[in-house]
């Protein structure tokens, strides 16, 4: 060992006798660093690996309490095989719930396992009997009333020399007993998991949602005028008709002059150019003021009323940006990153300049005033009813402010909602949702293949992702219009929306736009609409005869009527043997509801193919017959096996969504076969 250095660690003990080991608890995000994410109601199941040298008997339970309590509860954990154990707690009410994990060596366990050993191989167990009666001596020390007094005559039973051997033995290995003494363990060196972990609960509309995005300017009865909120009041009863329960705005703010954008996005706008509303800010005001010509803020806290009249809430978008015309711009030009010659930089995205936007520098000197007037955006359209709000490209702004202003605004206001509009690279995405962020927007636009669909909802749905990270769906968006819906017409619509409201419990669409198929884009090889609404108002004819609003009326109408659809934990692929088709489950846990979604991915032609479902995973015997119950449509079949013959028509019926039904009524059933 001469000329080298034995390298030690120092390690500190605390209790030599603290024999257990805890360790990969789960859901654990990040080590702790942040915590997973469940809905009231959801019952949080927590396993981990637990293990101590020798033979020895475990016993483990799952603490956890709310953030504003103390004193921990606990429940016990129960041994699945290979050192894992598991247990569950509720969550109750919004806000943060802690948990961790105890473990201990559970004498008075070891002994009753080790005797009842000796008992079935007919050995001597007079010393045995009283060892354990010390054990149950000492467990009715820390017991008291009835159960003290139980154990007391457990303990003088075994210890009895006037009983029967075998009396003793049938007292000593009462189930009774064992339960006294798990109510009553011994845990002087029981070993405690090093961290207390978080889960954040939100309501349950972070878990379950359907958005629909309307811009309020368009919706004026009359083409050519500017649409107001009680124009957008009217039109309630249409976003409810078909479903949703969540109206998203686009921006609502006063809209800037210079530089102003026109129609198409052109760089030069006529006078009769309205701009975008995501150019926030102007002589009228910012981010707290509403655009003269949708009405007062009266008018909207209106809206807000009467939407809930309605079982809609309004989503406003949280775009923090600003335009040269900005109130901002001229009271705290500080916090706005200058040029050389002392110019306010603009937006840039080579070779594209975006004149009429400033963004807002989050490492100003000034930052800490900035962002409390941000957070102060947010807390004043909290004050006029508003809970919900999808925010525009939040990574393009300091991760910190994100985590300390969401973070803040739930401390006052615990059922605020978030979601983040972020199309950008994957981890930046989870690291948003992480922070807090109650929802993200995803790849699934641009996801069109089963390999596609099935690896990427794999992935966000049955990986750590599912502890942190809760997808909403949008086939289209005011800044995305597909190459498949592009050309994929009118069944392209039909099959996105079902995939779109079926695989996801959270998702969205840019309406009317989508219900009336628009799909002309600006130029070839672009996503942006022909004559987009972002840069002009439409007047849109609702009434079109090929409008899908009655699909999507129904398909909205299958996700409220069916548990399955509202939660994205159980989501599974189902082998097809055609890669045109598609087929995944969805289930409660207690199988009572299972959703079946068979779609075809080909918007041009009729595909079919034999679909083979897990039929153990289902609740399913292989055995017996069982019927299908096709949603859309009500048509009813009836499969038999795990391979079963599906033929999908884009043209007529692209997708199928089927309600399995596990047990049919037969003849035996009735009073008359007997």
């Amino acid at each position: 060992m001469s000329g080298k250095r034995l390298l030690t660690r120092n390690i500190s003990i605390k209790e030599g006798r603290s024999r257990v080991i805890i360790e990969g608890i789960e859901p654990q995000v990040d080590g702790g660093a942040f915590p997973a994410k469940r809905v009231v109601g959801d019952r949080v199941t927590v396993e981990a690996d637990i293990f101590a040298d020798g033979h020895d008997s475990l016993s483990a339970v799952l603490l956890y309490r709310k953030k504003s309590e103390k004193q921990w509860a606990e429940t016990p954990m129960t041994f699945l095989v290979n050192d894992r154990w598991r247990g569950e707690f509720q969550v109750t009410e919004l806000g943060d719930y802690y948990y961790t994990v105890q473990g201990w060596v559970d004498r008075f366990k070891s002994w009753r396992h080790g005797f009842a050993k000796k008992v079935e191989a007919n050995q001597e167990v007079s010393l045995d009997l009283l060892s354990g009666a010390d054990l149950v001596e000492l467990g009715a020390r820390r017991a008291a009333g009835e159960d003290r007094r139980a154990l007391e005559g457990f303990a003088k039973a075994m210890r009895s020399k006037n009983a029967g051997a075998s009396e003793q033995v049938q007292r000593a290995l009462d189930d009774g007993l064992a339960a006294l003494m798990e109510k009553y363990p011994e845990r002087r060196w029981a070993a405690t998991y090093g961290k207390e972990l978080c889960v954040s609960v939100d309501r349950h509309k972070a878990q379950f949602s359907t958005w629909y995005e309307m811009f309020p300017r368009s919706w004026a009865p009359k083409a050519g005028e500017h649409g107001t909120f009680k124009d957008c009041i009217a039109r309630l009863p249409y976003v409810a008709s078909m479903g949703f329960d969540v109206l998203y705005l686009a921006p609502v703010h006063p809209i800037g002059y210079s530089f102003r954008k026109g129609k198409n996005n052109a760089l030069a706008a006529s006078p009769e150019d309205v701009g975008s509303p995501w150019a926030i800010g102007a002589k009228e005001g910012g981010h707290k003021a509403i655009h003269p010509q949708l009405g007062t803020l009266k008018d909207f806290k209106q809206l807000v009323t009467k939407a809930q009249e309605h079982g809609i809430e309004i989503a406003l978008d949280i775009a923090f940006q600003c335009t040269p015309d900005h109130p901002y711009v001229k009271e705290h030009p500080e916090w706005f990153r200058k040029r050389p010659d002392g110019t306010i930089q603009y937006a840039e995205n080579p070779p594209k300049k975006y004149q009429d936007i400033y963004p807002i520098d989050f490492e100003s000197d000034d930052w800490e005033a900035l962002w409390n007037e941000l957070k102060s955006v947010i807390e004043f359209w909290c004050e006029q009813g508003v809970r919900i709000f999808r925010v525009d490209n939040p990574h393009t702004k300091a991760f910190p402010f994100w985590e300390w202003v969401i973070a803040e605004i739930k401390r006052h206001y615990p059922d605020a909602l978030f979601l983040a509009e972020a199309f950008t690279r994957p981890r930046v995405m989870y690291r948003l949702a992480k922070i807090g962020f109650s929802q993200s927007y995803t790849y699934f636009a641009w996801r069109n293949t089963k390999w596609e669909l099935s690896q990427y909802f794999t992935e966000l749905t049955q990986s750590e992702v599912r502890e942190f990270f809760r997808p909403n769906l949008w086939p289209n968006t005011p800044d995305i219009l597909t190459e498949y819906l592009q050309f994929g017409g009118r069944p392209a619509f039909m099959t996105r929306l079902v995939l779109a409201a079926t695989l996801g419990a959270n998702y969205g669409i840019y309406g009317p736009a989508f219900e009336l198929c628009e799909n002309v884009a600006r130029e070839p090889g672009s996503e942006e609409y022909l004559n987009s609404e972002k840069y002009e108002i439409k007047h849109w004819d609702l009434d079109r005869p090929d409008s899908l609003k009655d699909l999507i009326a129904r398909v909205n109408r299958i996700r409220r009527e069916n548990r399955a659809l509202q939660s994205d934990r159980y989501l599974r692929f189902h082998p097809v043997d055609n890669d045109a088709l598609i087929c995944f489950s969805k289930q409660t846990e207690d199988l009572s509801n299972v959703i079946v979604t068979v779609a075809n991915l080909d918007p041009h032609h009729s595909q079919s193919g034999w679909v083979e479902l897990s039929m153990k995973e289902l609740g399913l015997d292989p055995q017996q017959p069982f019927q299908m119950h096709e949603l859309l449509t009500n048509a009813r079949y009836l499969w038999h096996g795990a391979k079963n013959y599906v033929q999908l028509d884009p043209a007529s019926v692209p997708a199928q969504i089927f309600r399995v039904r596990h047990r049919l009524r037969r003849e035996q059933d009735f009073d008359y076969f007997l």
